[in-house]
């Protein structure tokens, strides 16, 4: 998280220049370099985002009105700062630009230059710079459009006035558009319902759509889905997605008594849809449309519980990017990997209802019950032989397994946050590098969609070893297991997204063993002292809220550490958020893992909460890599909001 520049807002400190923007290249740009001097002028938002972080997505998705609406006034500039070491790639860049139809220009910063620059500590980070080239705002996280929308304006009226605004076109150059029957594919299944038995179901997320193809997978039978990015039900020629994600067939006496053949995870809208294959209809089957935000707005009217866990009529709980989905024999219900808040979820299609699942909304690696849990961005779902579901957990790079009678964890293969890596043998050495996808073959070992090393890897729960099927695939984001129907030999259908394409891949016996190592992400740590250390969140009410203190204290803080020993005392979590940690001797290094919640409602300072009043949950997540030492300060500033405030 970067922290919140000096301006006068906190205590008239003097205006600060913006730092250079420094970087490898220039990208939506033409092929034109850029510098600060050339948007003076302009209103400049730096948006620092890294393409495998869900709530960088979320940003990108708010900032698209935004960018629609001040145009004239305004220039975004997405930096590219990555965490995976496949994001330092050229070629990886410029797909996450098309694959997420970025509509301004990025500058690539693959060394993280101007990420340090500008201090940022988490991803994503946003920047404000005024047309005199002075930074006037920082802030972490997603939800900040309205507070954004209001400093915009307000720099707009500024800068009229003194003439120091320049109306009209800004620097950004449209790439040229790329055509083929499918775009950045994510997800895949095989159909069974009658008049479609073996079809394949492709998730044309590029497209907007859904993709129904022969068993081969060679013949394209109809598109469900417009192909624009939109929110509509509809016949399948009139309906609309955005991003669509993974898709799974209802049992069919469920799809007779409900109306619906297949629940589809509709990722951008935060909807789940239900598909008719006999009508040819989509329709909303769970979810508002609005996102419920980890830093944003409060979920409340499906809160239920003292753990704050969610449920309700489906139609009237907000979700957060469901990105997978899978159907739970034994519970009959459809599990959701609910990638935006680190969660699985529950969806009852015959009452009607969601529920959260498993996952406490912290984001990390951690076993346990289902409310013990964290997860990091769950995006693939698989059922195994046993009733358990198999979990790609991407953004800490693992493989898990989730028992729905119980809701408890396990891991199979993965450590953290920020360990990654392309690395056979056994499962505790073992790494992968953001995989999205996975599936039990028929022998019960696990295939798994090893997305950022381009690679099948394999899993055997049996003896605990991980080795490799396939490698130099262009980001695989999911697989299924076909052939045995056909009386064929078993073999993968592996979705190639960055290639567009489904592409076949043998189930080998023999594995190739690759030890190209383990690896952590690498980012510039922030220096603190030994002993003890005050961690400080500075939370600003925005502006029309107040404090929701009727109940107690309406702040959280959560602190841990890797490795756990670093902090010797005041770890865990517990209300407010200012504390003292006591960390450990002989510690030179380590990451803070640390959550940040603060809960405010509309209403004027000083003054009662309305009856109706609508509330909100602001929440923020930092992995924070330390340095020790005795001459390091001794207080780490955190700023849980820095917009609206």
């Amino acid at each position: 998280m970067s922290e919140s520049a000096p301006s006068p807002a906190r205590g008239g400190a003097p205006r600060l220049h913006a730092p250079q923007l420094t970087g490898r290249r220039w990208i939506n740009t033409g092929g034109r370099e850029l510098s600060l001097a050339d948007l003076r002028g302009k209103v400049v938002l730096l948006d620092f985002w890294t393409f495998c972080c869900i709530n960088c997505l979320h940003v990108l998705d708010e900032l698209r009105p935004i960018e629609e609406k001040y145009r004239d006034e305004l220039v975004i500039i997405g930096v590219h700062s990555p965490k995976f070491e496949f994001e330092r790639t050229v070629e990886a860049v410029d797909q996450a630009v098309e694959r997420y139809q970025v509509e301004h220009i990025v500058l690539d910063d693959p060394d993280l230059v101007t990420w340090q620059a500008y201090t940022a500590r988490a991803w994503p980070t946003l920047a404000v710079i005024d047309p005199e080239g002075y930074l006037v705002a920082s802030m972490s996280g997603e939800g900040h459009s309205a507070g954004l929308a209001g400093l915009i304006e307000d720099l707009i009226a500024e800068h009229a006035a003194k003439g120091t605004l320049h109306r009209g076109d800004g620097p950004y150059v449209p790439p040229e558009p790329v055509e083929g029957e499918l775009r950045f594919p994510g997800k895949v299944i095989r159909l069974t319902a009658p008049g479609h038995e073996g079809n394949l179901l492709v998730a044309d997320s590029g497209h907007h759509s859904y993709a129904e193809y022969d068993p081969s997978g060679a013949r394209l039978l109809q598109r469900i889905g417009s192909g624009e990015r939109g929110r509509a039900d509809g016949d399948f020629a009139a309906a609309r997605f955005a991003e669509p994600g993974g898709a799974v067939e209802l049992p069919p006496e469920l799809a007779q008594r409900v109306g619906y053949d297949l629940v589809a995870a509709d990722t951008v809208n935060h909807l789940l849809r239900g598909i008719s294959l006999t009508a040819g209809t989509v329709s909303t089957v769970a979810g508002t449309g609005e996102q419920y935000m980890i830093g944003a707005s409060d979920n409340v009217a499906g809160r239920s519980g003292e753990a704050g866990r969610y449920s309700g009529a489906a139609r009237a709980v907000k979700l957060s990017s469901p990105w997978d989905l899978a159907f739970s024999q034994p519970t009959a219900e459809v599990l959701v990997a609910m990638a935006g808040n680190h969660t699985i979820w529950s969806f009852d299609p015959a009452a009607g209802t969601i529920r959260q699942f498993a996952g406490t909304m912290n984001e990390g690696l951690v076993d346990g019950g289902p409310e013990e849990a964290w997860f990091a961005q769950t995006s693939g779902l698989a059922p195994a032989a046993d009733g358990s579901l198999i979990v790609a957990d991407s953004e800490t790079s693992a493989l898990r397994r989730l028992d729905p009678a119980t809701g408890e964890v396990t891991t199979y293969v993965g450590t953290g946050l920020f360990d990654f890596g392309f690395q056979d043998g056994p499962a505790e050495q073992a790494r992968f590098q953001h995989p999205l996808g996975a599936a039990e073959l028929p022998d019960g070992s696990i295939a798994v969609a090893d997305t950022y090393n381009g690679a099948i890897r394999r899993y055997d729960p049996a003896t605990g070893e991980v080795g490799t099927l396939a490698r130099g695939l262009a980001e695989p984001s999911d697989l299924l297991v076909v052939g045995e129907a056909d009386g064929l030999p078993a073999h993968l259908l592996v979705v190639e997204s960055a290639a567009h394409r489904l592409t076949a891949v043998a189930i080998a016996d023999q594995l190739a063993r690759v030890t190209e190592g383990a690896q952590q992400t690498s980012r510039p740590a922030t220096r603190i002292g030994t002993g003890s250390v005050r961690v400080r969140v500075h939370f600003d009410v925005p502006r029309g809220q107040k404090l929701d203190d009727r109940w107690g204290d309406p702040t959280y803080l959560q602190v841990s550490a890797t490795p756990p020993e670093l902090i010797a005392a005041g770890a865990g979590g517990s209300e407010g958020i200012d504390r003292t940690i006591e960390l450990a001797e002989g510690f030179d290094s380590g990451v803070l893992h640390i959550t940040a919640r603060a809960a405010a409602c509309d209403g004027e300072p000083g003054g009662e909460i309305p009856l109706h009043a609508a509330c909100h949950l602001y929440q923020q997540d930092w992995g924070i890599p330390v340095e020790l030492g005795a001459d390091g300060p001794a207080v780490l500033d955190l700023d849980l909001r820095g917009a609206g405030g």
